[in-house]
């Protein structure tokens, strides 16, 4: 069993994923939230890293909702403030929006307008615009007529999947790999790629001593492993979040590892725990 008193000690900076480490979309992971604050106690800091298609803003706003305690966390960035980023440079200003309304803060003070289809040089994903009852199935046709038009495809949210409750729902990077699938171009900027870990890193250097070593931590293996992989960064992985919880953590262990090779799985936990 590792200790996060140790990693604590050894690693003062913690990129933690949210959803399915923090909580599960209805309600917060109480151990794992007293870890983090307690990880702060002690000199650490915590940069929560979130593939939402909100700002960081509206994540936050989220979790005061869900009861998450403020003091787990220094600050968060998500896939959607290194997303408006492309949202700028893509389209021409005029994007279509595919997803739920709830995502729609993402446009606010961007100096990009929203428009039909027909009249977009882009089109920017934040989800499924049901994501309780659809599936990527549901939107094979109106993928088709974006890829008719040759639009470039913005996803804001490359989590293909996410724990909602007791059941998984489908992301905008479902509907990415689908769409890229029948030959469309796809932009991302969130995990697993550099832009948002960049993000993170900025705000760490507000906080944290130069220099100071960084564990990433987080459950989707395509997205927080591989993405810590890529930036070098040591990492714990979490079950129970896109996969079901398991038993025998090291047989989880072997199978994260040969999933993504390069990364530095340091353990797995099915909840951080001091």
């Amino acid at each position: 069993m590792i200790s996060l008193d140790r990693l604590s000690t050894d690693y003062p900076v913690w990129f933690c994923d949210i959803w399915g480490v923090v909580h599960n979309g209805h309600a917060p992971f109480d151990t794992s939230v007293a870890a983090l604050a307690r990880h702060r106690q002690q000199g650490g800091h915590v940069i929560l890293v979130s593939n939402s298609p909100r700002t960081a803003d509206g994540v936050v706003l989220q979790l005061n909702q869900i009861g998450v305690d403020p003091a787990s966390y220094d600050a968060a960035v998500t896939s959607g403030d290194v997303t408006r980023d492309l949202m700028l440079r893509h389209g021409g200003g005029k994007l279509y929006h595919l997803g739920a309304a709830r995502d729609l803060s993402l446009f606010a003070g961007l100096d990009v307008e929203r428009v039909p289809l027909d009249q977009a040089g882009a089109v920017i994903c934040t989800g499924l615009v049901h994501d309780d009852i659809e599936t990527p199935a549901n939107y094979r046709d109106i993928l088709a007529d974006i890829r008719a038009r040759n639009l470039t495809f913005i996803c804001a949210n490359p989590d293909k999947r996410v724990r909602k409750g007791n059941h998984l729902a489908y992301c905008a990077g479902a509907l990415a790999e689908l769409y890229e699938a029948m030959g469309g171009k796809v932009l991302m900027a969130g995990k697993p790629f550099a832009p948002i870990y960049d993000l993170a890193r900025r705000k760490a250097s507000s906080l944290a001593d130069k220099g100071a070593k960084i564990l990433a931590i987080g459950d989707g293996p395509e997205t927080d492993i591989l993405g810590a992989a890529n930036q070098g960064i040591p990492c714990l992985y979490v079950t129970g979040g896109v996969r079901d919880h398991t038993e025998d953590m090291a047989a989880e262990l072997a199978e994260i590892r040969a999933l993504v090779p390069s990364a530095n799985v340091l353990a797995a936990v099915s909840e951080l725990s001091f």
